[in-house]
């Protein structure tokens, strides 16, 4: 509050965040400009305009810069996130519902940052169901849950790395093909070894040219698990979900929240709040 007391002072917050230090024209490449109001900048050289929010998630948003720094400030602020967009719009004073939860979809999508590293080194894969109990098939074709693809690096005695959550349609042989191979491509390092359970999903054609590691039941007792550290994050998730959105959470925005924990969790080390501001202001800023 101190450091943006102003609508201006939070324009040229966001320049800094979105050019550096320094201006550069989209243009001509030209290094100085005039503000001007509303957040607009004008090349000193070829005196085009440049919105600061112009090909960003802020594009078109008549939402002040002030209450978007606001906003992105109450979601990383807290540990758990912010638990309703009725919530935010009450403590940012936003008057429509409609504008709170707009602002908080956009953060979640800024929450996958294109080009983002891939995990590495050693991979655990499985698939999951989110929700609770519900009539219908048993096992991998039950009805009315969310099936989701956990990757999740091993770091030995260090514990959890990186992780990366997707919905998946199915757990066939087929439907996991298509999913590992398209999270294999995107999220994985070449080089790297995935180990799962021994589901005929996970066949080698499924997996690429990536070393594959598949771990075995020893026996059939109901608390051996061969995939413990997916389990654990799906654990951690289904508590997140439970304890910060009470779980109301509808399927079809289940992956921006899935986007939300892979984002918080894989910064849970992170001592500085503002790191994880300037983060994700960044990516709203690189991002549309």
């Amino acid at each position: 509050m101190d450091q943006f007391t102003s609508e201006q002072a939070c324009v040229r917050y966001l320049a800094r965040v979105r050019w550096g230090m320094d201006f550069k024209c989209p243009f001509c490449t030209h290094e100085k400009a005039w503000y001007h109001a509303k957040g607009i900048f004008r090349c000193q050289k070829c005196r085009r305009n440049i919105s600061v929010t112009a090909g960003t998630a802020l594009q078109d948003s008549r939402v002040p810069i002030r209450v978007w720094l606001l906003a992105v400030w109450s979601v990383v602020s807290q540990k758990h996130g912010v638990s309703s967009a009725l919530g935010l719009a009450r403590a940012l004073g936003i008057k429509r519902y409609d504008t709170a939860w707009s602002l908080l979809r956009k953060m979640r999508k800024a929450m996958v940052r294109s080009g983002r590293e891939r995990l590495s080194g050693l991979v655990e894969v499985d698939e999951v169901f989110l929700g609770g109990v519900k009539p219908g098939i048993r096992g991998r074709g039950a009805l009315g849950k969310v099936l989701i693809l956990v990757a999740v690096e091993d770091k030995g005695k260090k514990g959890f790395g990186r992780i990366r959550i997707e919905i998946i349609s199915g757990a066939s042989a087929a439907t996991l093909k298509t999913a590992i191979n398209h999270m294999v491509e995107h999220m994985v390092e070449p080089g790297s070894t995935i180990r799962t359970e021994e589901w005929k999903g996970y066949t080698a054609s499924a997996l690429g040219g990536y070393k594959h590691t598949v771990m075995k039941k020893q026996s059939r007792e109901p608390g051996e698990d061969p995939t413990p550290l997916v389990h654990r994050i799906a654990s951690l998730l289904k508590r997140w979900l439970l304890g910060t959105h009470h779980g109301r959470v509808e399927e079809t925005h289940m992956q921006e929240y899935l986007n939300e924990f892979v984002f918080r969790f894989n910064r849970r080390n992170s001592r500085s709040r503002g790191k994880l501001f300037y983060r994700l202001l960044q990516n709203l800023t690189t991002s549309k």
